[in-house]
């Protein structure tokens, strides 16, 4: 088993984590979020399609959905980012996650960052942390995109993105098409129209691959970007239901309740009282 020392993460849209890998860990995981990951210290082998030797400085890129395992790890150290793409995908932060899209494609995950810019992300990422420890306001959203956007652009700058299109496979392209379009009122059956597959097909495929279906997709997509205005904004109930593609808000309290276990005006109440360390699941780099 991996020995694994994180941070907590809070509720927001982009969660932080730090820690530490010993060991390995034998079983397949894939996310809701995605994850981006630079390593400071040690040596990680990781399997995402192949298998990936990782050093210090090295990012690796791990798309939502995408399933993962840690092969071996030797006091490996890491720094990682994990946000939902629904919940960026239409502000300016949405064509920075190309380096994600292309990973769907078949181009390396794994990005070496250069020796001189390494502590500069670092400094991004640690600021990012601090931001999203804060209480939650408007603006501590607005300038976590900012920060968000600059570590983007650095990803993206140093990768060479070889690859893209050699695996690409019609399951990212249905996670994708679900990461731009679920805030609409899309259903199983344009998914499916959006890849050229049938309903029953697509349900069956992305289940087998991600261990959830299409509809939790979406849901998951709607949820997250309901939880960042919760946090960022005082809009009514009802109109963020609406704004996240659900015309009746009674449905979506139902939903939101069965996902975090209390109301949307609960659960903005109890996250926007206090400043959010020690709350949610833990991060790990994988």
């Amino acid at each position: 088993m991996a020995a694994e020392h994180p941070h907590r993460w809070g509720p927001g849209p982009l969660f932080v984590g730090k820690g530490t890998l010993e060991g390995c860990n034998a079983r397949p995981a894939s996310h809701a979020h995605a994850v981006l990951t630079l390593y400071t210290g040690g040596q990680v082998t990781i399997e995402q399609r192949t298998r990936l030797k990782l050093s210090p400085g090295d990012v690796v890129l791990i798309p939502a959905g995408e399933k993962h395992r840690t092969v071996v790890a030797e006091r490996a150290e890491f720094v990682g980012l994990g946000f939902h793409p629904s919940a960026f995908a239409l502000t300016e932060v949405g064509p920075l996650l190309e380096p994600f899209e292309r990973v769907r494609q078949g181009a390396s995950a794994v990005v070496p960052i250069p020796s001189g810019r390494q502590q500069h992300l670092l400094r991004l990422m640690s600021e990012i942390d601090e931001e999203t420890r804060a209480p939650a306001s408007a603006l501590g959203e607005q300038v976590v995109r900012s920060l968000f956007s600059l570590v983007l652009v650095e990803v993206a700058r140093s990768g060479a993105w070889t690859g893209a299109g050699t695996h690409a496979s019609w399951v990212g392209e249905a996670l994708t098409f679900i990461e731009r379009h679920c805030l609409e009122p899309i259903s199983l059956r344009e998914v499916a129209a959006a890849v050229g597959r049938s309903p029953a097909h697509v349900t069956t495929a992305l289940k087998q691959a991600t261990g959830h279906s299409a509809v939790e997709w979406i849901i998951s997509g709607r949820l997250a970007e309901a939880r960042r205005r919760l946090l960022s904004s005082d809009e009514r109930i009802d109109i963020i239901a609406e704004r996240v593609g659900y015309a009746d808000p009674t449905h979506f309290i139902r939903l939101f309740r069965r996902a975090e276990g209390v109301t949307p005006a609960a659960w903005r109440k109890q996250h926007r009282s206090t400043a959010v360390p020690g709350h949610g699941a833990s991060i790990s780099a994988l």
